[in-house]
């Protein structure tokens, strides 16, 4: 040992200088995961694309999607058809549109689309 390490104090990881923890924590390390972040979130992007265009096919909406109100489902409602959305009891909903009778269109938070019945949801 030399003397200089004799007389050198003891410093928890979280005082010491932002420069010095750079540089033991290598940089490659800092890159990956900020790519693997971008990497779900564009998957996840582009899986909400894919749910969009299939509502839009489908219930033929061709009007801008803008959320009217929030709803939390009240009961588990599965789906009978392709265009009901299945629902579980305390999900949150976003009501995209009201039609005509007791069911609005609703999305999900994976990005799903589909009708639901007003007596099923409970509004704030």
């Amino acid at each position: 040992r030399e003397k200089d390490d004799k007389y050198k104090t003891w410093m928890p990881k979280f005082l010491m200088a932002k420069e010095d923890k750079d540089q033991k924590k290598g940089s490659d390390d800092v890159e990956r995961n900020i790519f693997k972040v971008k990497k779900s979130n564009t998957e996840k992007s582009k899986k909400m694309e894919k749910e969009e265009k299939f509502f839009r096919e489908t219930f033929m909406y061709d009007k801008e999607i803008n959320v009217i109100n929030t709803a939390t489902a009240e009961c588990s409602v599965p789906s009978k058809r392709r265009v009901d959305l299945p629902v579980t009891a305390g999900e949150q909903l976003d009501v995209i549109d009201v039609t005509e009778g007791n069911a609005v269109i609703c999305r999900n938070s994976e990005g799903r689309y589909g009708y639901v019945l007003v007596e099923h949801l409970n509004f704030r």
